[in-house]
């Protein structure tokens, strides 16, 4: 019986896992509005709304995320790894 790690099981449950291209960014702060997520900072300054970040993330151009979904809507997650760090909940936020 194969071992199954939590980042295993975390990454199954994503709807989708796109391969970044090499020149991928990563998102370093979240846009939020009354406390809801509405698009995502790059690492190159670019503010994205959540469409255009699912978008850039499936053509290769955002890196460690993949897509899920909630209740009829998608959204970007970290891609599990051992580094807490980098989650996208533990990102600092900004204006959306």
């Amino acid at each position: 019986m194969k071992n199954t790690s939590n980042a295993d099981l975390a990454a199954r449950a994503m709807k989708e896992i796109p391969q970044p291209q090499p020149n991928a960014k990563r998102i370093v702060a979240l846009a939020k509005e009354g406390g809801k997520i509405t698009g995502y900072q790059l690492s190159d300054g670019r503010v994205l709304s959540k469409e255009e970040g699912i978008l850039e993330a499936r053509n290769g151009g955002i890196m460690g995320v993949g897509v899920s979904e909630r209740r009829g809507s998608e959204y970007l997650k970290s891609i599990p790894d051992e580094n807490s760090t980098n989650n996208l909940s533990n990102l600092p936020t900004v204006k959306g």
